[in-house]
């Protein structure tokens, strides 16, 4: 046993745990995290009988895969982007300083000319992945770096990135495969459409080695273990096919290496994104603060491939680097791996120099030898090139497609590497699908309850249920209900926060009394007047693949209720709604795979020069990040751009619950709490205001509805830039997360009093005005909130499709005279109002008056098509709140 995994200190397993893991091992049941340490301790006949279980489990994936008996490989080259690194890993010699690199005559970075010269190289001799590696985040500790990527026209190491991989595509027809290091969700938006593989090696989960002084990860901020993982789930919820891996012998115990390889595995299950995992052993080189460590043993590598081929099961792919094995290829085989991993005929292994990669025929022969066929594969695995979209972004289709096999997935061996054009899309954006929906969902309802694919999008709902079971336990109230009361009346902006979740709770009298008190304060507020808006919804495609498990709008492009607008209907459907009154359109839509980041543009103008006065609310958080990360701006660019074009206004959807531990049960794709935080503040910096929102009734609790909305009082505070809260009840009716029996059936009559009582409260003074919404909760509801603190009751809609494809019951408009009389239902008078609440001029009003704020009727399934098409946008978030 070797002292690298800290094997001294542990005691050796019994006989008998042993011989009980191993049966369990070879009779296919599930092991543990203690069964899986015992295994990984297995050697001489032990090592030898679970290396033959495991060989059987990965040759039954390899059957069921349609390859049986064969390991792959993928021909490559390595380009070290950069060897500058913001972290200080003691076993590495990858990583360097400025000045060894100036001494060496390099720059900070490689330049465009030797990155591309390395690809050209490969492409000549028939690689198919350049595979680029580079330190993390240099340009946060090395001022050299930041100074090269300014004076090179780059805002960051990912710019540069982005930039290196389409050129790579465009000149050379090799195809990136990333390992940037810890990456951001962003940096995943950022990056999907040029990359369609990326990894990140999560080493070990043990925290003490990355956290006590000493340890090999002491001292680097990316490779704490709770970092790295979130690395991995972004890139899952992102459908980004992604290499991961562990890095053995490095002063883990064996206890530790099973709980990373369980973590490991825990990802994979939820979001099915991991395409590969390396096992990697660790080689003391000179230089560096381990040198003096010893090299971990080849029967503990070959006992770790084994176990986790045990815990991945047989859909898992395994691989272990042939150059750091010596000649002991067979006892990889032997263990369980399927795959070699990147070979290259002529780059070195940069972060192991001093391990020449085997020749492939030499791979091939020691293959055969075990009797296995060795085949290329891409940088992406068969599985994904064959599951297409959304895990492969349209752009790099082409690129994909020109190299791989079609019914395998593995590479073409006739295949010619050339550089092809990154490009959106060539499919004009012409209309197409159900685009009657907006209204025949209230005559005809949709086709089914549920996508077809409902037991594979949304990722594993059994870990999603075990996910979901903590954050859905109700909190302990400590605070006195009375005395909060007491607190509301008097001042609201002196509740703690345990009395506002005290009243959060309140039930029966206690409720009558907090909804009077939250009356009170709207009454004084911003009077007794309810407004309500003129304005018609366009969501211009349901078309998405983000894959938010509470929507019901969200389709493929392939489905019966798929559809998109062509720009001349959202400019049609926008005449129409000005010519009965309407001071605003609010246009929203799914993440199209084929819309370009322009096409939001497109739409804002196209709204602009056909309705010059009619204001734009339009484009979510969620696609304002798409928009930007398409275009390779930055999210403050891509907003003065749009704002130029005709964005008026952004809706502050895509917000749901503003607290990680529930989105990321609520979706699996959709942007972060503090991405939208961003995009919310960038907005209200360039004078773009929005609403804001929240959608409760799910898998939150009050405990998330406070930190909510104390976070958007604190932006408000700190921008001004809300025009108003709106309350989003969640429809449970043909939402996933509820149909696969994880959500609540929606928020009580309770919960909507209580939360919009809260609202006021909470949010006074900073934001006036409450807005309930008719939508989802009907008439006798929405009245019922006016009576709790709420002032408005948002717009006619005149069309309203995501809360009806979830299962809302009430339609998809209200006339004037509909929404006047829920205020009269509340003994209130009403008036209308722009969108930033204010008076909305005679002329408009009284078009809307004659109309009564509605359609004569509805536009046509599909229009004549005009002779030249303008592109339009494929694209929008999906949701109950997008």
């Amino acid at each position: 046993m070797t002292t690298s995994t800290q094997g001294s200190e542990q005691s050796a397993p019994t006989a008998n745990a042993m011989r009980r893991a191993l049966r369990r091992a070879r009779d296919g049941v599930a092991l543990d995290v203690v069964e899986a340490a015992v295994l990984l301790q297995a050697r001489g006949g032990d090592l030898e009988d679970l290396c033959a279980s495991a060989a059987r489990v990965r040759d039954a994936g390899l059957e069921a895969a349609g390859r049986p008996g064969v390991i792959t490989y993928s021909k490559s080259v390595f380009i070290p982007l950069t060897r500058l690194c913001r972290d200080k890993c003691h076993y590495c010699t990858f990583a360097t300083v400025p000045g060894k690199l100036r001494r060496a005559g390099h720059g900070a970075f490689m330049s465009p000319d030797e990155v591309l010269a390395i690809a050209r190289r490969g492409a000549e001799l028939g690689c198919k992945e350049a595979l680029i590696t580079l330190g993390d985040r240099p340009e946060d500790r090395w001022p050299e770096a930041r100074e090269w990527l300014e004076a090179e026209g780059y805002g960051d190491t990912i710019a540069y990135v982005r930039a290196m991989s389409i050129r790579i595509l465009e000149e050379t027809g090799l195809l990136p495969h990333l390992n940037p290091g810890a990456m951001t969700w962003t940096d995943f938006q950022r990056l999907k459409p040029v990359a369609p593989s990326m990894g990140m090696m999560l080493e070990t989960t043990a925290t003490r080695l990355w956290s006590e002084p000493g340890g090999p990860h002491y001292g680097s901020p990316d490779k704490e273990p709770a970092v790295r993982l979130r690395v991995l789930e972004d890139a899952g919820r992102s459908s980004v096919p992604f290499t991961s891996g562990l890095l053995i012998g490095i002063g883990e115990t064996y206890e530790e290496r099973a709980e990373s390889l369980f973590a490991l595995r825990r990802v994979s299950r939820a979001y099915h994104g991991i395409q590969e995992l390396i096992m990697q052993n660790f080689r003391a080189k000179p230089d560096t603060a381990m040198r003096g460590m010893p090299d971990a043993e080849l029967d503990e590598l070959v006992a770790t491939v084994a176990v986790a081929r045990h815990i991945m099961g047989p859909s898992g792919c395994l691989q272990a680097p042939p150059n750091l094995v010596d000649d002991e290829y067979a006892r990889l085989i032997g263990a369980g791996i399927d795959d070699w991993g990147g070979v290259s005929p002529i780059t070195p292994d940069h972060v192991n120099p001093e391990r020449p990669w085997p020749q492939i025929d030499e791979l091939a022969e020691r293959s055969a030898a075990a009797g296995f066929s060795l085949r290329e594969r891409l940088a992406v695995y068969p599985e994904f090139v064959q599951r297409g979209e959304p895990w492969l972004d349209p752009r790099l289709l082409p690129h994909v497609t020109a190299l791989a096999e079609p019914d395998t997935g593995l590479a073409r061996e006739d295949a010619v590497v050339e550089g092809r054009p990154w490009q959106e899309p060539e499919e004009a954006f012409a209309s197409a699908g159900r685009t009657d929906l907006h209204h025949t969902i209230d005559t005809e309802g949709r086709t089914a309850d549920r996508r077809d694919d409902f037991d594979e999008v949304y990722g594993d709902w059994e870990a999603l249920r075990e996910a979901a079971a903590p954050g859905m336990a109700p909190s302990r109230i400590d605070a006195d209900v009375k005395s909060a009361l007491a607190v509301a009346a008097d001042d609201p902006t002196r509740l703690t926060d345990p009395e506002a979740l005290a009243l959060l709770h309140a039930e029966g009298p206690a409720l009558d009394a907090l909804c009077r008190i939250a009356d009170d304060v709207r009454r004084a507020a911003v009077g007794d007047e309810v407004t309500y808006i003129v304005t018609r919804n366009i969501n211009f495609t349901n078309v998405c693949y983000t894959g938010c498990r509470f929507c019901a709008f969200a389709q493929r492009r392939t489905d019966a209720d798929a559809y998109t607008l062509s720009l001349d209907q959202v400019a049609d459907r926008a005449q129409q709604a000005w010519d009965v009154g309407a001071v605003e359109v609010c246009m929203q839509g799914g993440i199209h795979p084929d819309l370009p980041g322009t096409a939001y543009f497109d739409i804002a103008r196209a709204v602009k020069e056909r309705v010059p006065g009619m204001h734009v609310h339009a484009f979510s958080p969620m696609e304002v990040v798409n928009g930007a990360t398409r275009t390779g701006m930055s999210i403050g660019e891509w907003l003065a751009a749009a704002k130029e074009a005709g964005l008026d206004t952004i809706p502050g959807t895509a917000a749901e619950i503003l607290d990680d531990e529930v989105r990321w049960i609520l979706t699996k794709g959709k942007l972060p709490t503090a991405t939208w935080v961003e995009v919310i503040r960038a907005a209200h910096s360039l004078g773009i205001r929005s609403s804001s929102t929240m959608m409760y009734g799910h898998v939150d609790q009050p405990r998330h509805w406070l930190g909510h909305l104390r976070l958007l009082a604190q932006i408000q505070q700190e921008t001004g830039g809300f025009t108003e809260f709106v309350t989003l009840p969640f429809i449970h009716t043909n939402a996933p997360v509820y149909l696969a029996g994880i959500a609540r059936p929606g928020p009580t009559t309770r919960d909507n009093r209580a939360v919009t009582a809260m609202a006021r409260l909470l949010l006074h003074p900073h934001i006036r005005n409450i807005q309930t919404s008719w939508v989802k909760l009907g008439t006798e509801g929405a009245a019922e909130m006016l009576r709790s603190g709420a002032n408005d009751l948002g717009g006619t809609l005149m069309e309203e499709t995501i809360s009806r494809m979830a299962g809302s019951s009430y339609g998809s408009y209200r006339s004037i005279r509909d929404l006047a009389a829920i205020a009269d239902a509340a003994g209130r008078p009403s008036r209308p109002r722009t969108t930033t609440y204010g008076e909305v001029p005679a002329q408009r009003e009284e078009a809307a008056m004659a109309s009564d704020g509605h359609l004569p009727e509805l536009l046509p399934l599909l229009e004549v098509e005009r002779a030249t098409p303008v592109p339009l946008p494929h694209s929008w978030t999906r949701t109950q709140g997008n």
